[in-house]
């Protein structure tokens, strides 16, 4: 599972002109599941973001996570994560899980992130979708489940 997390003044989501999701302050997770994902890679990175010491303290150093500061998240999926670059010019994407799975575990992510006290919304799941995103800092931070970065 891989996520691009920022952190946000605000960010919202909207599908056919419609706003669908938004948040502010705290996090916009642009999450993408792959193929051989499973829940305990949804529970080990929501833990791992909601924890990420990357708000300001009383002294102005990133020493403060999500949870600290009561933020929120909207959390948005992106298979697109998943693309490969590596050849040719067109992206592969064979390394994003099934829709279905996908589904499933980025439900599974966003519940592990509620289930610690961080109000989430969401984007819609296969749609085609248009972000917004203020970010902070700016600060933006890339995370791999499997440690691959």
């Amino acid at each position: 599972m891989r996520a691009v997390v920022q952190r946000v003044v605000r960010g919202s989501v909207s599908v056919e002109g419609n706003t669908v999701g938004e948040t502010g302050p705290g996090y916009v997770i642009l999450l993408g599941v792959g193929r051989d994902d499973g829940p305990g890679d949804a529970a080990y990175l929501s833990g791992k973001i909601a924890n990420l010491r990357v708000f300001e303290d009383e002294e102005g150093k990133l020493n403060r996570s999500l949870l600290d500061v009561g933020g929120s998240a909207l959390v948005v999926s992106q298979f697109t994560l998943y693309g490969d670059c590596r050849q040719g010019r067109r992206p592969g994407f064979s390394g994003a899980a099934p829709a279905e799975a996908g589904r499933d575990l980025y439900q599974v992510f966003v519940e592990c992130m509620r289930e610690m006290g961080v109000e989430v919304a969401t984007g819609v799941f296969q749609a085609h979708m248009q972000v917004e995103i203020i970010n902070d800092g700016p600060v933006t931070l890339l995370l791999d489940s499997k440690k691959q970065f």
